[in-house]
């Protein structure tokens, strides 16, 4: 009894601890420490970008990260950090999205009308063709709608023949020779002393080419009878003419002629005399500053080749002609 009496005096304290988690053995410290670190790497690597880029990567990369003012001119980084385009200058905030855009293409091939069954070309389409893909149409409502200027897919230019080559080729060197041959004659003209032989001096376009003589006359010969040596006149002549075929590009053909007159002495003839003209004129046009490589050949015809057949005594057999030749000599009409 008296056990029981004392258990009842007696006062149970039951003491209840709450564990906190963390305290000063918590991590939360570590998470803040990373951050800085972070931070701190992020600076050097800051410091050091700036360091290895130049001043224009810089402002660059300041107008990247700047906030863009729709009223603002001045240049941005955007699309392009390193010196990229503002978005306020003209054209940058269009879009070319709803655009038509034409693109031009070659013709379809055509079938020969041999290998077809009808009686003219089929134009065959884009996905039969090897290598091509379909071109979509402006309006699929009307597929064979054209733009204008553009070629029709049926037709084809047809190629130049070697007949029209040929003959576009004469006209421009027609053309050529007859501007060559007005300044020679201008030339000859505008110089009041070689008024008097001025009509010896002879133009015309043969097959070979251009041909220029320097004919003899009655009273005006060109070289003393039975010489090799041009008189003053007949150098004064060659000087006109000599600029104007330094700036042709024609290979050039020299020829002496004679009239039919038996060549006084007997160990020379009219060929020595005839060659030996030519020869000399072609040293005084090589003097003037023609090239060699651009003389074809210097010949010697005697009388061979009259210039007046009727009467092979003529003064005007007596001559020097100088042809401009043609690359490819003229078809004979």
């Amino acid at each position: 009894m008296s056990g029981k009496k004392q258990d009842k005096g007696r006062s149970i304290i039951i003491r209840k601890e709450e564990v906190v988690e963390g305290g000063h053995h918590g991590g939360a410290w570590k998470v803040a420490y990373a951050d800085f670190v972070t931070a701190m790497m992020a600076f050097f690597l800051l410091m050091w970008l700036l360091n290895a880029t130049t001043q224009e990567q810089k402002r660059g990369l300041a107008d990247y990260f700047s906030p863009n003012s729709h009223l603002s001119r001045t240049t941005s980084g955007i699309g392009a950090p390193f010196g990229g385009i503002s978005p306020n200058v003209d054209g940058a905030l269009l879009s070319d999205k709803g655009a038509v855009q034409l693109t031009k293409t070659q013709p379809y091939p055509l079938v020969d009308a041999d290998e077809d069954t009808g009686d003219t070309p089929t134009q065959l389409p884009p996905s039969t063709v090897p290598g091509t893909v379909p071109t979509p149409t402006l309006d699929e409502s009307t597929p064979h709608r054209t733009v204008q200027g553009s070629p029709k897919p049926t037709q084809r230019a047809a190629a130049p023949s070697e007949e029209d080559v040929q003959k576009e080729i004469e006209r421009r060197e027609r053309q050529q020779f007859e501007r060559a041959a007005q300044q020679m004659r201008e030339a000859v003209g505008n110089d009041p002393a070689l008024a008097e032989v001025a009509k010896q001096l002879t133009i015309d376009i043969t097959p070979e080419g251009m041909r220029i003589q320097l004919l003899d006359a009655d009273g005006t010969p060109m070289f003393s009878t039975g010489s090799a040596a041009l008189n003053d006149r007949a150098r004064a002549l060659l000087a006109k003419i000599a600029p104007v075929l330094l700036r042709m590009p024609e290979a050039i053909a020299i020829s002496g002629h004679t009239d039919s007159a038996p060549y006084r002495g007997g160990e020379r003839s009219n060929w020595d005399l005839s060659a030996e003209r030519a020869n000399t004129t072609r040293r005084l046009l090589v003097e003037a500053g023609l090239p060699e490589a651009r003389l074809r050949s210097v010949t010697g015809h005697a009388d061979r080749d009259p210039l007046v057949s009727a009467d092979p005594f003529a003064a005007a057999n007596r001559r020097i002609a100088i042809v401009l030749l043609r690359d490819r000599p003229a078809p004979s009409r």
